[in-house]
């Protein structure tokens, strides 16, 4: 991969394009960094722990801390990646968007338009939620005499405030397409990467930094430092081997004579990828298992000593129900993704409108039937292996605290927070990366017939 990287610099476009890229990096990194007018967040940021897992950390982690100060990218991508969600959901449900997406560049073209214009909307929903949050937690600049502003003051402080983080979500979007125009192309995910990378370094002091560090030198559990690190190679290396897996349905054209050319006569495939989904499923089930989490955070002071928090205890990422109920969730995720993305009856009907056929199955309704029944066992396969990653972090932690209390120091725990959604983010935009800008490099060297 590295080679890659190092060839398609020595090409002068691609060099262009690769400095572009860092540039809009830089700039979002910048933002990131830049505190919007009238908030008062302290260094710590508002999220009291940055392990738990609520709908917060969630966000958090999507935007690379910037959530947690209040900066202008604070909403991040996520509104866009929201939107797009959303637009795939209503694509399937509203025949007008169905056409739109049959319609080719033109109909793709309209479906961009308007998941901006769904973009905006939701970063102002989400914006002004943010506002309120902010205010109700004292985070807003009070007036001179100490207290928060009222009356018309107040009002305008809102304002800018949610036109802040709104335009920021406005303007991620932007650069993501200037990425995707003239850089090296994957502009939203290379700029959720760059959010992402942004945190190793606080990973890497939570686990090495010589003041705190949990398996530093002389730390607590200096003793986990090698078992860590194999680890986390070990799972990089299983993510790579997933997103590459498929399952090639084999596909024979019959030969066909048109004018005074034949075409067909040749065997060929269907890859068909064991992880479709990518990681949705895990951002799905994720958002859905951080809701409770987030709704305790309001009302944490009325549920003590309740059933309801014996209840929100059931959804701390460190309980068992809750790897249980995640595990579920990705399962049905990764169907109902797959159910969306992949229609039998339309992959039938092109193979044989184009005079192919699958060897052993007669055309029509069985080759349907057929498809359908690999997609259903691939999903299952591709689910389970996406869970794999999704839940070691959560058992990895489960085990190992309660293997400190129970042979180490009673009471000891461990709180790494390596999440499963940003590893396969990180190393799947990796691999794509580098696959683009192979397959770019080889546009540039082919030589065709003429040559």
């Amino acid at each position: 991969m590295l080679k890659t990287f190092v060839n398609a610099w020595k090409v002068a476009d691609l060099r262009k394009k690769m400095i572009f890229t860092a540039i809009i990096v830089f700039i979002f990194r910048l933002g990131s960094a830049i505190p919007v007018p009238f908030t008062d967040i302290a260094e710590s940021g508002i999220i009291s722990d940055t392990n738990a897992g609520t709908f917060m950390n969630y966000l958090n982690m999507m935007t690379g801390s910037a959530f947690n100060y209040g900066t202008i990218f604070a909403m991040s991508i996520t509104p866009y990646i929201n939107s797009s969600i959303i637009m795939q959901l209503l694509a399937v449900a509203i025949p007008a968007l169905e056409r739109l997406q049959n319609e080719g560049a033109e109909g793709r073209k309209k479906i961009a338009s308007i998941t901006r214009y769904v973009t905006i909307a939701l970063g102002l929903l989400q914006s002004t939620a943010y506002y309120f949050y902010l205010r109700s937690g004292g985070y807003l600049t009070k007036a001179a005499d100490g207290s928060a502003y009222t009356g018309f003051w107040a009002f305008f402080q809102a304002i800018v405030i949610i036109s802040c983080f709104t335009a920021g979500t406005a303007i991620i979007m932007w650069l993501g397409e200037r990425i995707n125009e003239k850089g090296i192309g994957n502009g939203i995910s290379i700029i959720l990467f760059a959010g992402i990378v942004s945190r190793m370094p606080t990973l890497v002091t939570q686990l090495f930094g010589p003041q705190n560090g949990y398996i530093a030198k002389g730390g607590p559990y200096w003793f986990l430092s090698p078992f860590v690190a194999i680890v986390l190679i070990l799972m990089i290396a299983y993510i790579v081997w997933m997103d590459n897996a498929e399952r090639r349905v084999p596909v024979q054209y019959a030969k066909r004579v048109v004018g005074r050319k034949m075409y067909g006569g040749q065997n060929t495939h269907i890859p068909i990828k064991v992880n479709m989904s990518g990681v949705m499923p895990i951002i799905f089930a994720s958002s859905i298992l951080s809701l409770p989490p987030t709704v305790e955070m309001f009302i944490s002071n009325k549920t003590n000593g309740t059933g309801w928090e014996k209840f929100f205890d059931l959804f701390s990422n460190d309980n068992w129900f809750y790897a249980i109920i995640y595990f579920i969730l990705i399962i049905a995720f990764a169907y109902f993704y797959a159910t969306i993305q992949y229609n039998p009856i339309e992959m039938s009907k092109n193979i044989r409108e184009n005079g192919g056929s699958i060897p052993g199955i007669r055309p029509g309704d069985p080759t349907a039937n057929y498809i359908a029944k690999i997609l259903s066992r691939i999903t299952l396969l591709g689910a389970l292996l996406l869970s794999v990653v999704a839940l070691f972090p959560i058992l990895f932690t489960i085990i190992t605290n309660w293997a400190l209390d129970k042979f180490w120091t009673p009471g000891a725990t461990m709180n790494i927070s390596l999440g499963g959604t940003s590893i396969i983010i990180v190393v799947g935009v990796a691999l794509e990366t580098y696959k683009q800008l192979e397959s770019q490099m080889m546009m540039r060297h082919y030589k065709g017939f003429l040559d």
